[in-house]
Formats: structure tokens, C-alpha cells, sequence
């Protein structure tokens, strides 16, 4: 789509305009968010007017304003183009969810690695997912597996509720149990000792909540998904120095099982994942 739209624009916007247009743009269900440099905001009208021409199945263009921060870690929009909303509904892997960009984060750049958790996930398993959003990697998984039990915290209320909608579009009632809260407290209250998995997709502090992933988990261990934002300079190895920044917050005995970069997510940032081992002999 990015390769398509560079394209279309050849002739159209000048040499250094093009160099200044990113090298692609997210679609959440028929919205399509864009992250313009400040120097094409004179042409982002003529941009979303290609956009829309060329993909029928996208209704709204909107541009990214703010990067995703805050407790809810959501972003900023304006829009630019279509339909007026934030709210849509979003399929992938087999499962509808309904989203509002503007109160809620959804990245769909994780639906492969969402899949591939879900397909980690053995029968009968109890699953912890500490930051839920509107629920994806929960009825993702729920929807693969009927013998499981995923009990899916989020702190944000909007995207509670959101959760609550998508458990019941994917008919996943009493495999997936949405919990408001932060996760930390939800735990310690109600679900130490319960998980033999626990999924930590909160990658800007996921560190700080490792101890309660770990409470989190059986008696006899199980597996943790971690993620994290790691910068790497020339030559550095992020998977690497994402490992070795785990020895200052994870006590619980552990191994590596598998690592990898997810995702680029900012100039010499990104996203790793790494599933994680705890007990058990490891």
C-alpha cells in the first residue's frame, strides 16, 4: 500500500516531497491513519483524496498529531478525509473487533505475532493477559482454543468496555473473563498462583510489572510474553540488549525460549518480543 501510494503521488508531489512521505500507514478496519511530516501538511487533502481513490474498502483518513503516551496510551488524531469517526470495526486472524482509535490503542502491525501466541497456547491452559486493550490477544486465543480460560485486565474503562462487545461478537463468553483494573492490583488481589501463561503486551513498562507476572504464574512456572521498546545504535543487537536489560527487573529463575524483533516503532526503536521461561527447571 505504502509502495502503491508513492507511486500514484510520483508526478504529482515533488522529489523531496515523496522523500518526506512514510514508508507506510496503519488500516484499522476502514480507517487509515497516516504519520505526515509537518512539511506535506499543504498536501495531506491531495494525499487522502489518493488514498481513498485507490482502496474502496477505506472510509476515513486521519493523521497521527501526537505519538501514544499517557496512563491509556492513546494518540491524537485530526482528520483529514471521508468519514468523520474514530470508531470501526476491525477483523483479523478470524475475529471482528470493534475499536475507537481515539480512546483506545490498537496496533494492527501485531496480528502475526498475536497469532503466533495464540498458537503457542496448549489445552486447558489459564491464561493471564495483564493489558487486555480491547481484548485481541484474548479472544484471539479463545477463539483457537475451547478448553482455555483467559482472564484479560485493562486499566482504560473505554477499552474495557470495547473488550466486553468483542467477547460476545466472538461468541468467546466464559473462555475469555474481562476484568477493569490495573493489573498489578487485579492480581495481587484475585490471581496469584492461577496462570500457566501470562502476556505482557505494554511494552513502554512491562519491566516494572515482571514480579507480578511472576506471582501471577502456577506454583510450578509457565511462560511469560514480554515485550519491550529497545534503542539500538550502529552494531548493536536489540534482541540481545533487550535480554541483558531483563537480569535488573526479572529475580525468578528463567530462560529464553525464543526472541525476536516485532516491529520498527521510531528511528532506531524497536519492539521485541521475548518468550520467557520462568521455574520449573527451566
Amino acid at each position: 500500500m505504502a509502495r502503491m501510494l508513492k507511486e500514484a503521488l510520483r508526478g504529482v508531489l515533488e522529489r523531496d516531497e515523496l522523500s518526506f512521505l512514510a514508508s507506510g500507514f496503519d488500516t484499522i478496519g476502514d480507517i487509515a491513519i497516516l504519520r505526515l511530516d509537518k512539511r506535506l501538511e499543504p498536501r495531506k487533502s491531495l494525499i487522502a483524496s489518493v488514498i481513498l481513490g485507490k482502496n474502496k474498502a477505506i472510509k476515513t483518513i486521519l493523521n497521527q498529531v501526537s505519538p501514544v503516551s499517557g496512563e491509556y496510551r492513546v494518540r491524537s488524531f485530526e482528520y483529514v478525509a471521508g468519514e468523520e469517526k474514530t470508531l470501526t470495526t476491525h477483523r483479523e486472524n478470524g475475529c471482528v473487533f470493534v475499536v475507537d482509535v481515539d480512546k483506545v490503542y490498537f496496533s494492527p502491525r501485531l496480528s502475526t505475532e498475536r497469532l503466533r501466541v495464540a498458537n503457542m497456547v496448549e489445552s486447558g491452559e489459564t491464561v493471564v493477559n495483564m493489558f487486555a486493550g480491547v481484548g485481541v490477544f484474548s479472544v484471539t486465543i479463545a477463539k483457537k482454543h475451547r478448553d482455555v480460560k483467559v482472564f484479560s485486565i485493562d486499566v482504560n474503562p473505554v477499552a474495557h468496555e470495547m473488550q466486553v462487545k468483542n467477547i460476545q461478537l466472538n461468541k468467546v463468553e466464559g473462555r475469555v473473563i474481562p476484568l477493569l483494573g490495573d493489573a498489578r492490583n487485579v492480581i495481587n488481589q484475585s490471581f496469584r498462583g492461577v496462570a500457566d501463561r501470562v502476556i505482557m503486551p505494554l511494552p513502554e513498562n512491562a519491566h516494572s510489572y515482571l514480579p507480578d507476572a511472576v506471582s501471577a504464574l502456577k506454583e510450578a512456572g509457565g511462560m511469560i510474553h514480554y515485550y519491550t521498546h529497545v534503542f539500538t545504535g550502529r552494531g548493536e543487537k536489540p534482541v540481545l540488549k533487550a535480554v541483558e536489560g531483563l537480569n535488573s527487573f526479572l529475580k525468578a529463575p528463567y530462560s529464553v525460549r525464543s526472541a525476536r524483533v516485532v516491529r520498527e516503532v521510531g528511528p532506531g526503536w524497536v519492539e521485541v518480543s521475548l518468550d520467557l521461561k520462568i521455574g520449573g527447571g527451566v
